[in-house]
């Protein structure tokens, strides 16, 4: 939506297809580092009305409950998907994006310089696509992306609870196999979200109970199960989580987001990224729809180039990061690490983020 934003303002006509109807919740961790502040600012779509929550320190607990605090230089701020995605739904409907709801996409082909773009009821023809479909969907077996042959064995899940959890703190809980993220949000709810690897579901059966055999076991969030209620009657889950190179353009379609590439949940900045993706692509694309020698080639050599500068290496950087979470002693050291050596841990934690936009 912040790609059609831009684009509107451009005076570019845009539509936007979208399978569900807003507002909708999504599994995410809900936390956008500060990186993002003057680009959301500049567009006045930062979510300011709705006091999103301050977030400025970071807790780290092993698989035991041993735990670590540092302090997060340039922090970020919590909103749910839910509150921040209507919310800019109503800003792109406000800048002139066309939205076809309830419509789920097919197929996208590409022939004599143009896209056919089926939906469940319409064909429609346009000049460039944009994907910014998520995670992993249809179209990316459709168009026989790599990363989509290869089995994740990650599964996500995430609840809205009321808790008693500091306003300026996110933290990230240990458990077997996975990790655990919460913090704060909009009107005093907390987001709880953790990645897990599936055989944990697969040996016990039910989210349920494999909370209770393996989440438990670490201290620190049995007492956050424990003393909290939990807004949701069931809670949101996704499968097959890719972290695999996936790449920002394929079949000249534009890739955006988790479409693109995603990072590790546990460095907290998927959301921040997609934003700065829609900014380089949109400065492309204004560009390919106002100046008649920039050749559709050139537009996607550019995007594919400051795609890759700005977030190759971050995603490389929390492949090699999450190899510290999941196990006890892995786990461990990344506490120690944390405790002992606060310049190392602030440095990979640096290396997760980018530099305000």
């Amino acid at each position: 939506m912040i790609t059609g934003i831009q684009l509107s303002r451009a005076g570019i006509p845009c539509t936007l297809i979208e399978k569900k109807t807003y507002p909708f919740h999504r599994v995410c961790g809900e936390y956008i580092s500060n990186e993002t502040v003057p680009f959301l600012k500049s567009l006045g779509i930062y979510p300011e009305e709705f006091s999103p929550s301050i977030l400025s320190r970071f807790q780290l607990s092993s698989v035991n409950g041993k735990s670590a605090d540092l302090k997060l230089d340039l922090g970020g701020f919590g909103i749910s998907r839910y509150q921040f995605d209507y919310f800019l739904f109503e800003k792109a409907k406000a800048s002139g994006v066309r939205f076809i709801l309830d419509t789920e996409v097919n197929s996208i082909h590409f022939k004599d310089d143009k896209f056919q773009v089926a939906t469940t009821n319409d064909t429609l023809e346009t000049d460039l696509v944009v994907g910014s479909f998520g995670k992993r969907s249809k179209i990316d077996i459709s168009l026989n992306r790599s990363f989509i042959k290869k089995r994740s064995p990650y599964i996500g899940v995430k609840y809205h609870i009321y808790t008693d959890h500091p306003p300026d703190l996110i933290a990230l809980h240990n458990f077997k196999d996975g990790y655990c993220g919460i913090s704060n949000i909009e009107e005093g709810k907390t987001n709880l979200c953790y990645l897990s690897h599936r055989n944990n579901l697969k040996k016990y059966g039910n989210i349920a109970d494999m909370e209770r055999a393996v989440l438990f076991k670490n201290p620190v969030l049995k007492s956050i199960f424990a003393n909290s209620k939990f807004i949701f009657e069931k809670p949101e889950t996704i499968n097959e989580i890719s972290f695999e190179t996936k790449g920002p353009v394929k079949n000249h379609i534009l890739m955006a987001g988790d479409a693109a590439g995603m990072i590790t949940p546990l460095c907290g900045n998927g959301m921040a990224m997609a934003i700065h993706s829609s900014q380089l692509l949109s400065a492309h694309v204004i560009r390919f729809c106002t100046s008649p020698d920039y050749s559709r080639a050139q537009l996607e050599l550019d995007y594919t180039t400051s795609w890759r500068r700005v977030f190759e290496k971050r995603l490389w950087v929390g492949r090699q990061i999450q190899r510290l979470f999941g196990s006890e002693r892995a786990s461990n050291f990344a506490v120690n690490l944390a405790r002992n050596s606060k310049l190392v841990a602030n440095f990979l934690v640096k290396k997760t983020h980018g530099d305000p936009f």
